[in-house]
């Protein structure tokens, strides 16, 4: 089954609220197996609520209206979709006996426009309003089904939930859910993920394979409907094994969680903790590590020296190593190292992070907008520096280097 979300409000159009509600009844219809296709916002004008009702039908079994369910003028589903059947309105006694009740226990007067919420498009199923007062409608006509919810999300959702649900599972018939697994990667771009994947993606029937990209990080959703769980998870298994084969060095979990909260569970599985030294970055990578609920017992703490003061005062790194002529300077490899690893020795801690580098907007000591070193020290190890050269502004600079610290740190910690 093909669906349509129609969300109807010149509010939506106006910017003045988002429209949340196409997100909530797209997450519920995959859990019933039902394939959106489009969503379209449309405003409180009847012509163009009928121009998108049209073309709606003409490429969707299915159109989920939110909006335009209310007591007044300019709410128009129920009227124009009536009239696009050839239907009447009819009053549904339930919903409205009520709505009648309320403004009575209230001392309130009725308005006759009030009455608008309780219509039912003759021949429909009503679906009970249990927060408010506009009482949802399924259609079904001419092989085309309609289901019709109010736009506030704390009456949309519930409605959705229970009877909105209950109504297209019975039109559904047998049942098979979109079960989907989460892939998350880092240290690889997402034009580089497709080209190690892309004859796996161009042959995609079931599962399908789609690609998410965020700063720093990519996302693979692999996806298939299914009767259970179990026979879900032989599907996806099989492919997730053959992504990983090809890029597991890069696939840092099968959930959707951040490479953070990974780092954490690592470091306490290992019983290690962490230290960091933060110059370019002013203290991002703490903050990422110190999100993740619980990282006190991994995490013993870190200092954002930005100055050559702060770094030989916090970290003993020698001026002669920062400033002066024929010195390496703050933005240097072996100034990365000895902060990784003075951090790592001052705090007790087994591994130490470092970052230096230029976030921008203007180059310094010399050297380019987006140049980054970052270091590893491990206790008993060898510490790795690593250079990089990020492109993007000064935010994205910042976070794409703690993301790649991230990793690389990700990468000491699983060897």
């Amino acid at each position: 089954m093909k669906a349509e979300i129609i969300a109807v409000g010149t509010e939506l159009l106006l910017g003045q609220i988002v429209n949340t509600n196409a997100q909530a009844i797209s997450q519920k219809l995959a859990e019933l197996g039902i394939d959106v296709y489009f969503q379209t916002v449309v405003g409180d004008n009847a012509a163009r609520l009928r121009e998108a009702i049209e073309i709606g039908r003409g490429r969707a079994d299915l159109l989920v209206f939110s909006g335009g369910l209310g007591p007044t003028q300019d709410d128009l589903t129920k009227d124009v979709l009536a009239d696009y059947l050839n239907r009447q309105l009819v009053i549904h006694e339930p919903a409205m006996k009520a709505i009648e009740e309320l403004f009575s226990s209230r001392g309130m007067h009725m308005v006759e426009s009030n009455k608008r919420q309780a219509h039912l498009i003759e021949g429909s199923d009503p679906l009970e309003n249990a927060t408010g007062l506009a009482v949802g409608n399924g259609v079904e006509a001419d092989g085309t089904l309609y289901l019709l919810l109010p736009g506030p999300p704390k009456e949309m959702k519930p409605m959705l939930d229970g009877p909105g649900k209950a109504w297209l599972r019975n039109k559904l018939g047998e049942e098979r859910p979109l079960y989907s697994r989460l892939l998350k990667f880092v240290g690889i771009g997402e034009s580089n993920l497709e080209a190690a994947l892309i004859d796996l993606i161009d042959s995609q029937i079931d599962p399908t394979i789609a690609p998410y990209a965020k700063e720093g990080e990519v996302a693979l959703r692999v996806s298939t409907k299914a009767r259970s769980q179990a026979e879900a998870d032989g599907k996806i298994n099989a492919s997730v094994a053959a992504i990983a084969q090809r890029v597991g060095e890069h696939l840092y979990a099968d959930e959707d969680i951040p490479i953070e909260e990974v780092i954490v569970r690592m470091l306490r599985t290992a019983n290690k903790r962490l230290a960091s030294a933060e110059s370019l970055s002013g203290g991002l990578l703490a903050e990422l590590v110190t999100s993740v609920p619980g990282s006190s017992g991994e995490f013993v703490g870190g200092v954002v020296t930005y100055t050559n003061l702060m770094k030989h005062k916090l970290l003993g790194i020698p001026m002669a190593q920062l400033e002066g002529e024929g010195a390496p300077g703050a933005i240097s490899e072996s100034t990365a190292r000895l902060m990784a690893e003075n951090v790592m020795n001052l705090s007790g801690a087994d591994f130490g992070v470092s970052l230096t580098g230029v976030a921008g907007p203007a180059e310094s000591e010399g050297k380019p907008v987006g140049l980054v070193y970052f270091a590893i020290a491990e206790k008993g190890k060898e510490t790795t520096v690593y250079t990089s050269h990020f492109k993007g502004g000064r935010e994205m600079i910042r976070l794409r280097a703690v993301k790649s610290a991230l990793y690389r740190l990700w990468q000491a910690l699983k060897n």
